[in-house]
C-alpha cells in the first residue's frame, strides 16, 4: 500500500516535469490568467467523479482548517511564486523556491510515526546540488534590490512544504477535496488576473492544446496524485524525489529542441538519482531483507 501510494505521488513529479515545456508552448498568457484557466480545467476530473458518484459529495464536508490549508497551499504557492518572478531574476527566485523538497524531508521529522535519518538529509542535499546545476547553469547573483522577490520565493518554499506536511496530518481526508481546492484557486487567480493583468488569449490550436495539457496534468491530476502520495506514501522519499522534476524537465526540453545537452545535466542526473536512492535506503534494503527471509 505504501509503495503504491509513493509511486502515485511520484507520478505528480513526472507530471510537473512537463510544466516548463507546456508553459513554453502555451504562448504569452499572463500567469494569473493561465493559473485560473488551468485550475478550472484541473477541477473537471474531480467534478466528473462527483457527478458520477454523488454520494462522494459528503466527503467535501471538512473542517475549516482543511480548506484553509488546501487553498493556502495551492493558491498561496502560485501567488507567491508569480510575485517572486515579478520582483526578482527567474534563476535566483526559482532556486530559492525550490528549497521546498529539502524542507519537506527535514520537516517530516515532526510528523507522527516518521523518523529523520542522516541519509534522508544527505539525499536531499544531493538533490539540491543537482537542482542548482540545472537552475543556475548561467550563474547566480543575489542583489539587495530584489529582496521582495527573494522573500516571496522563500515564503513560496515554506508554503508548499508546509502544505505537503500538513496534508499528511489530514490523511483521513479524502483526495476528493482537492477538487474544491482547485476551484477556489481558479476563482482567486481570476480575481488577481482582473486586478493585475491584461487578458491575452492563445492564438493557435497548439497553444490551446498546451493550455489544456497544463490543466489536465501538471496543474490538474498532479495535485490529486500528490495529495494521495503524501497522505499514504513515504513522504521523505517523495521529498527527495521531487528534485527530479527540474532535471526531467530539462531533459524533456532537450528532447523537444528547446535546450542543449551538457555535462551539467549528466552530473545533475547522477546527483538527483543518487540522492533519491540514498534517501530510499531503508525501503530498498527492507524489501530485500524481507524477500530473503525464508517462509515459516
Amino acid at each position: 500500500m505504501k509503495v503504491k501510494a509513493t509511486l502515485i505521488g511520484f507520478s505528480a513529479i513526472l507530471m510537473w516535469s512537463l510544466l516548463a515545456l507546456m508553459t513554453a508552448a502555451s504562448g504569452t498568457m499572463p500567469p494569473f490568467q493561465l493559473s485560473a484557466i488551468c485550475f478550472s480545467i484541473g477541477s473537471i476530473p474531480g467534478l466528473v467523479v462527483l457527478a458520477l458518484k454523488p454520494e462522494r459529495l459528503a466527503l467535501l464536508k471538512q473542517p475549516a482548517k482543511v480548506w484553509f490549508v488546501g487553498i493556502a497551499g495551492l493558491f498561496g504557492y502560485h501567488f507567491l511564486y508569480f510575485t517572486a518572478l515579478r520582483n526578482a531574476p527567474a534563476v535566483e527566485a526559482g532556486l530559492i523556491a525550490y528549497l521546498w523538497p529539502l524542507l519537506i524531508v527535514v520537516g517530516s521529522a515532526l510528523l507522527p510515526g516518521e523518523r529523520l535519518r542522516w541519509y534522508h538529509v544527505a539525499g536531499a542535499i544531493c538533490g539540491l546540488a543537482g537542482t542548482i546545476l540545472i537552475v543556475a547553469r548561467n550563474g547566480v547573483q543575489f542583489d539587495d534590490a530584489y529582496v521582495l522577490g527573494y522573500g516571496a520565493a522563500l515564503a513560496c518554499a515554506f508554503t508548499w512544504s508546509g502544505y505537503s506536511l500538513l496534508t499528511r496530518r489530514f490523511e483521513a481526508v479524502s483526495t476528493d477535496v482537492v477538487t474544491g481546492f482547485c476551484l477556489a484557486t481558479a476563482a482567486l487567480s481570476f480575481l488577481c488576473h482582473l486586478g493585475l493583468e491584461t487578458t491575452v488569449w492563445p492564438e493557435t490550436a497548439t497553444q490551446w492544446v498546451a493550455v489544456a495539457g497544463l490543466g489536465l496534468l501538471p496543474v490538474g491530476a498532479a495535485f490529486y496524485a500528490w495529495d494521495y502520495g503524501v497522505k499514504n506514501g513515504n513522504i521523505q522519499i517523495l521529498g527527495v524525489a521531487s528534485y527530479a522534476a527540474p532535471v526531467l524537465s530539462t531533459l524533456i526540453l532537450i528532447a523537444f529542441g528547446f535546450a542543449e545537452p551538457s555535462w551539467r545535466i549528466a552530473l545533475a542526473c547522477l546527483l538527483v538519482t543518487g540522492g533519491a536512492v540514498l534517501a530510499a535506503k531503508d525501503a530498498i534494503f527492507r524489501d530485500r531483507s524481507s524477500a530473503a527471509q525464508p517462509a515459516e
